[in-house]
């Protein structure tokens, strides 16, 4: 009988949440090795800010250390850390009251920078700044469009695991993502004068 991928990794997390239950030191790390860049990733996509989206995978984490015994597997593992991760990003979000950082200004602040090696100097250009304006569309966007078009086109989770995430339904999600995109073109139209 041969293993698929799809039926190793539920099963690879529920041997990792059985290690955890049991004390096992090192098992909350390798969830964190496996999932820390995906939590980091949506927090960054949600707040526009790099230090808060650290802060936020720190804490969400925290959560998942105390909550990981309770997880009894009727979601994936992936999908029940990003909505521990959504939530808490939601909640932190709702409480705070700042501009995000524009990328152009955190890389001036000595922000990381990814630099495609393939591409000439123009190239790079051109994606930085596309990169930069879809950033502060995404920050322009009403929060329920905001988190189905990062989950579905920026982290590439499928519509059911979306559904999950959100606890909604997938003909829900279906519209979200459908509005979230159409309002992100029209503001990226608007504020860079071109056509996408």
């Amino acid at each position: 009988m041969e293993v698929t991928i799809a039926t190793a990794r539920p099963q690879a997390d529920l041997d990792l949440v059985q290690r955890h239950r049991y004390g096992d030191s090192e098992a909350l790390g390798e969830v964190y090795h496996r999932y820390g860049d995906m939590v980091f990733n949506l927090a960054y996509r949600m707040s526009g800010d790099r230090e808060l989206a650290a802060d936020f995978t720190q804490e969400t984490f925290l959560r998942v250390h105390r909550s990981l015994g309770r997880f009894h597997g009727r979601s994936t593992l992936k999908t029940w850390i990003y909505r521990v991760a959504l939530n808490h990003c939601r909640s932190r979000l709702s409480r705070r009251r700042w501009k995000p950082v524009p990328l152009a200004e955190e890389s001036e602040r000595g922000g990381p920078q990814l630099v495609d090696e393939r591409r000439d100097p123009e190239q790079r250009a051109l994606s930085t700044d596309r990169q930069r304006i879809v950033e502060e569309g995404l920050q322009l966007l009403p929060p329920v469009f905001r988190e189905a078009v990062v989950l579905c086109d920026l982290q590439g989770l499928s519509y059911e695991e979306i559904a999950s995430v959100l606890g909604v339904r997938i003909g829900t999600v279906r519209s979200r993502i459908a509005r979230g995109r159409e309002k992100l073109r029209v503001l990226l139209v608007k504020n860079s004068g071109q056509s996408l």
